[in-house]
């Protein structure tokens, strides 16, 4: 593979949220994510663990985890069940990063006619997510409770390997952390170990290119602003 290949990959992989229903392979993502594990890992260790989600499986996930949301939704006291095992978002914002969150969430919620007083709307854009954005493949991720900080990087270069791999193959993806809140739920269904946490879920498959919500593509600052030369 070229390097204009790669970059091109790169630079094409978008956080889809509408996928049709044509089948991915199990060779396919056998491939991928044989691809996939080359990332590397402190020592080699490897912290990564996948559970595919495919047909009947799938779709039991989707009923519980989206009767869980609703469920919320009609009494939000049932929230308090419910929590990540793991800090993905600061527990308090602040500039840039509150700014970036805020352009990329009401630029989609804008984008799809979303007002702020539309709770109903929203919450069923949210539950899109528990519905894997009608992709055909589920993917949870789990780690060992007792690996380091440190695996949650490596596992990062595992996931930007499948979702570079999957552009090489005509699919596209969606990395969730929706998922992480309802954890007590998906670890049980997908046979996750006691000693096992949720790091985060994904949708794949192949991407419903006349869907309006795939239109929206979120901006980069430039390599002047997070880049420091020291010649």
């Amino acid at each position: 593979m070229t390097q204009s290949l790669v970059d091109a990959a790169i630079m094409s992989r978008r956080s889809t949220r509408a996928f049709t229903q044509e089948p991915v392979s199990r060779q396919t993502l056998t491939e991928l994510l044989q691809v996939a594990s080359r990332a590397p890992s402190g020592t080699n260790t490897q912290p990564w663990k996948v559970y595919v989600l495919t047909g009947a499986s799938r779709a039991a996930l989707v009923e519980k985890v989206c009767a869980a949301h609703d469920a919320i939704r009609a009494n939000p006291a049932l929230a308090a069940e419910y929590s990540e095992e793991y800090d993905y978002y600061p527990p308090t914002w602040f500039s840039p990063y509150i700014d970036r969150r805020r352009e990329n969430g009401w630029g989609l919620y804008g984008l799809l006619g979303i007002g702020k007083a539309d709770r109903d709307k929203m919450h069923l854009q949210m539950q899109r997510n528990y519905r894997f954005f009608d992709a055909p493949v589920g993917l949870m991720f789990t780690v060992d409770r007792g690996m380091g900080r440190g695996s949650l990087l490596d596992y990062g270069t595992f996931l930007q390997n499948i979702m570079v791999a999957a552009r090489g193959r005509g699919l596209h993806t969606c990395p969730q952390q929706a998922w992480n809140v309802f954890n007590k739920i998906v670890l049980p269904h997908v046979g996750a170990g006691a000693n096992e946490m949720l790091v985060c879920g994904m949708s794949l498959g192949y991407a419903d290119e006349s869907a309006l919500v795939n239109t929206f593509h979120t901006p980069r600052v430039g390599v002047e602003e997070f880049v420091r030369w020291l010649d």
